[in-house]
């Protein structure tokens, strides 16, 4: 059974067609955390609040708290700070601030259930009481077209301090799911709403699905009494002690996996036949012990085209297990010249024959990568990240050159690897691996002998677009 089709099965089973509305609160609903908070020290540690600013925000968020003043009052003096901005300061923050903390802390549950609604052709909506500015890079990351939300004053692009009245909050959320209602015709009986405050509570009511998510305790109460389905997601935020356990046991796996290789290696007198043996036993146990339900597609292609050079999607560090449970043998990687002082990983990359590499050096890079080029030489493919960092969203980055130019060096093809929902299972910076459904794509294998440094560019982005396709959705 996929990782969230117990989750998702009442949308599934449920009526389809745009006139169904599925609307979405944001913070706590569809990621973990506050993204004001986030947005807020942001605007501080880059020097656009000053201590006074960000003394008067705190103020006005404890007067809020304590129901002294209301909420277009507290917006209204969170927001002052930033009259005269440029509002496209305030976008690109938005983004930066998403990109570094709140992409990570999206919920999978979330996303599966906005995933869903989208395939049953629902009106898809987040319905906020945050500014665009923190609330657009989510919609745009979901794939989410409508977005409600408080409106700051803007005049010819400059923000006035004022916010605009009625603020997307309480009943202000109520109205603005119908406008949508009379927007699209939407059957607002047939509808859900998600969110876990109950100062939403005049949406829920108003919805003939109301689906709080990790309802706050006054939420939790209500939905108790009105006998509301209440679920609560455990894959972000603090995790739980099997998580920990679950994590533990990847690491714990790896004694086993080289007891397994070091006994293949003697038996065989092989020290290749001793690395291929403790990768894929490794692979295999680690990605059994973190709950991982890998799902494959074009296997045939990892085997097709031998030694090869496989790039692939880098979003954080369980791609290495990943890889070990596909390519199995024969093959090696290039590292980062930090993870040579890991003392656990630097020995074993160290003796398995991975190039590491200097980024902050390119001429050292360059020359670094010539057992690269030998080891595809003789028989062995590698794998290499073309983004050359980790990514905190699900689209990759722009493309390096480094692995292609490998390729035509060593006249072997390029296989790309495409994974997806990796980030369900461990975002970047995280260190608790959650279980999760993770999707490898393997393309049809590149073939480089035609290849030259004057069209190189152009195949790379051919190469990067079928990536961006892939994880868009709009290749399948």
């Amino acid at each position: 059974m996929p990782l969230h089709e117990q989750l998702t099965r009442e949308v599934k089973a449920g009526p389809s067609g745009p006139s169904i509305g599925a609307f979405f609160d944001l913070d706590q609903t569809l990621f973990a955390g506050f993204s004001a908070t986030a947005f807020t020290r942001d605007q501080f540690s880059s020097g656009r609040l000053s201590p006074r600013d960000l003394r008067d925000s705190l103020r006005a968020t404890l007067s809020f708290a304590l129901g002294r003043t209301g909420f277009s009052t507290f917006v209204s003096a969170t927001s002052a700070v930033y009259r005269g901005m440029q509002e496209s300061v305030l976008e690109e923050a938005g983004q930066l601030t998403f990109e570094k903390h709140l992409a990570t802390q999206i919920y999978p549950e979330s996303r599966a259930l906005v995933e869903a609604h989208q395939a049953m052709g629902h009106t898809v909506a987040i319905i906020t009481s945050a500014t665009r500015y923190q609330a657009a890079p989510v919609a745009r990351e979901l794939g989410i077209e409508h977005l409600l939300y408080t409106q700051l004053g803007v005049e010819d692009g400059v923000l006035t301090g004022e916010v605009v009245r009625p603020t997307c909050y309480g009943e202000g959320k109520a109205a603005a799911a119908r406008s949508l209602e009379s927007k699209y015709g939407l059957d607002l009986e047939q509808s859900y709403f998600y969110s876990d405050s109950d100062e939403d509570l005049p949406l829920f009511e108003i919805v003939g699905r109301p689906r709080p998510l990790n309802p706050n305790r006054k939420l939790a109460q209500i939905a108790k009494e009105r006998q509301w389905p209440v679920r609560r997601f455990t894959s972000r935020g603090t995790p739980t002690v099997g998580d920990v356990i679950r994590t533990g046991l990847i690491y714990g796996s790896l004694a086993p996996a080289v007891a397994f290789g070091a006994a293949a290696g003697l038996l065989n007198r092989s020290k290749r036949e001793a690395f291929n043996v403790m990768g894929s036993v490794w692979g295999d146990l680690a990605a059994s012990a973190a709950g991982i339900d890998l799902r494959v597609e074009g296997q045939e292609h990892l085997w097709s085209h031998r030694p090869a050079v496989f790039i692939f999607n880098h979003q954080s560090g369980l791609e290495l297990v990943l890889l070990l449970k596909l390519l199995r043998r024969d093959f090696t990687g290039i590292a980062k010249q930090e993870l040579r002082r890991n003392p656990i990983f630097g020995p074993l990359f160290n003796a398995a024959g991975v190039v590491f590499i200097d980024r902050t050096n390119t001429t050292k890079a360059i020359q670094a990568l010539e057992p690269a080029v030998e080891a595809l030489r003789q028989g062995r493919s590698l794998i290499i990240a073309p983004e050359g960092t980790r990514s905190t969203t699900a689209l990759p980055g722009p493309f390096k050159k480094g692995a292609f130019r490998l390729a035509m060096e060593a006249k072997v093809p390029i296989v790309p690897v495409v994974f997806r929902n990796v980030l369900d299972a461990l975002p970047k910076g995280a260190l608790i691996v959650r279980p999760a459904m993770i999707e490898a794509v393997i393309l049809p294998a590149v073939d480089t002998s035609a290849w030259t440094l004057d069209t190189l560019d152009e195949q790379i982005e051919r190469i990067r677009d079928r990536y961006l396709a892939i994880l868009s959705g709009a290749e399948s």
